[in-house]
């Protein structure tokens, strides 16, 4: 398939994916269940075992591909592209409610670089890690504005902004990525950081933004401590079932990553 047919592709199927679940609350008022939680595990999973196993080798093999006919650079580079992304959804989560998630749409600079790779196994992956993690980041963010007791249309187009900003990122990423030079070397240069850089952001949200919420502390008063108001913070484990579904996610990139070859 070309690669603009598979990134608009990708891109409609991760809009309508987020749109929908997080339509839910909205038709049924539904209550965030616990099958939904284990979704979030898995896609923080999915996100770890894809920037790990998958997305940070291929950026490096593809910004060695693209130094090939030249001087390396510094392999520093690697280092910085990673801490670029990872710093940047740090920045990202400083800003309040729907318009951080939006900024989220980091997630389609992953999608983007990609498809851009034009390999189907690690598109495929990577828009799994991605839908699996926006999905019910739609869902959480409708029920935070329904609980704040906004209007029901400036929710909906919250949720639009919201479910549209990732997908427009992918498709943007993937044609600049194309016209980033004129020489296929630079093309995979460009295409290289860009799988780095998203590999920094998917780190960060999978390891500071989705594991502490499913395992969020709770708040609990000791004797000493209940007449100063104050309490001991204890943290809650993982359970068997959702400890083995994030070590599925991990794992399941990292599978799909042992069958990938170089053309």
């Amino acid at each position: 398939m070309d690669g603009g047919l598979t990134i608009t592709f990708f891109s409609v199927a991760m809009f309508v994916g987020s749109f929908l679940l997080g339509f839910f609350p909205l038709l049924f008022r539904l209550s965030e269940q616990k099958s939904l939680q284990f979704v979030s595990i898995l896609g923080a999973g999915l996100l770890c075992g894809t920037a790990l196993a998958i997305t940070i080798p291929e950026g490096v093999a593809l910004l060695e591909d693209s130094w090939k006919e030249e001087s390396p650079p510094p392999r520093s580079y690697i280092g910085v592209a990673l801490t670029l992304g990872f710093t940047f959804m740090f920045v990202v989560d400083q800003v309040g409610a729907t318009l951080g998630l939006v900024i989220h749409a980091a997630d389609g600079f992953a999608l983007g670089a990609a498809v851009a790779t034009g390999q189907v196994a690690v598109q495929v992956v990577v828009f799994f890690a991605v839908i699996l993690h926006k999905a019910p980041a739609a869902f959480g963010l409708v029920s935070f504005l329904m609980h704040a007791g906004l209007d029901k249309k400036f929710i909906q187009g919250h949720l639009l902004a919201f479910s549209a900003a990732a997908p427009l990122v992918a498709i943007s990423t993937y044609f600049i990525l194309q016209a980033s030079g004129n020489s296929a070397q630079k093309q995979l240069g460009a295409t290289g950081v860009g799988m780095l850089f998203s590999a920094g952001t998917f780190l960060y949200v999978a390891t500071v933004h989705v594991l502490p919420e499913v395992s969020r502390t709770e708040q609990r008063p000791s004797q000493l401590q209940q007449h100063a108001g104050a309490g001991d913070r204890h943290q809650r484990h993982l359970g068997l079932m959702e400890s083995a579904t994030l070590i599925l996610g991990v794992g399941l990139p990292v599978l799909l990553a042992l069958g990938l070859h170089d053309d």
